[in-house]
């Protein structure tokens, strides 16, 4: 019983966490990265985009010196606005408190990478696409440098699974962990008891 509730719980956990994390960062193929924000100034970036990259898939790099960003539901650190043609395909705010591992920029300097996933453009009409990053209304945010990831090609996350995949995995952790506790324990068996002493005659 312990093997089945392990493996359903590393089901879940692929179900549930890898298999989104996997789709956001690594379907498709990069198209490319600008940057949008360098010594306190943001920049927009002009993409010149075709029908065959749809969908597109939009990320945001933020590079800083701190070991962790935490700001409150309630504030953003960067917007992000994407349009063609003088209509906007594409508005979100970011946060990027969900990013637990940034990733290092090098082993000798202290910066850090945070990536949040601004949004998917699903379908897309030939021609250039102005991509205008901001500053959110969170505070203290020390900013290095921000910049702007397009993926082509990516596959759609289902939003089925995220919540298949918790559902096995508080499964496969409660059953794991009452197998754990209950189950290492074996009935007794009454004969390996030795017998009780005999008093009177026959004790001998």
């Amino acid at each position: 019983m312990r093997f089945l509730f392990l493996l359903i719980l590393l089901t879940g956990i692929g179900i549930g966490v890898v298999y989104p994390w996997a789709m956001s960062n690594f379907s498709g193929h990069e198209i490319g990265t600008w940057r949008v924000y360098e010594q306190g100034r943001f920049m927009p970036a002009t993409v010149p985009l075709a029908a065959g990259d749809a969908p597109v898939r939009v990320l945001v790099d933020l590079t800083s010196r701190a070991e962790r960003i935490d700001v409150s539901q309630q504030r953003t650190v960067l917007t992000l606005t994407a349009a063609t043609g003088g209509r906007t395909v594409l508005a979100s705010t970011l946060q990027f408190n969900h990013s637990e591992n940034p990733r290092q920029v090098s082993p000798q300097l202290p910066d850090k990478i945070f990536r949040d996933e601004a949004g998917l453009i699903p379908t897309v009409s030939p021609g250039p696409y102005l991509f205008t990053v901001g500053p959110g209304d969170a505070e203290g945010i020390e900013m290095r440098a921000v910049d702007l990831v397009l993926r082509s090609g990516v596959g759609e996350v289902d939003q089925r699974a995220q919540p298949v995949g918790f559902s096995l995995m508080a499964v496969g952790l409660i059953g794991l962990v009452l197998a754990l506790r209950f189950g290492g324990r074996r009935p007794q068996n009454p004969n390996s008891q030795p017998p009780p002493p005999r008093w009177g005659r026959g004790s001998n």
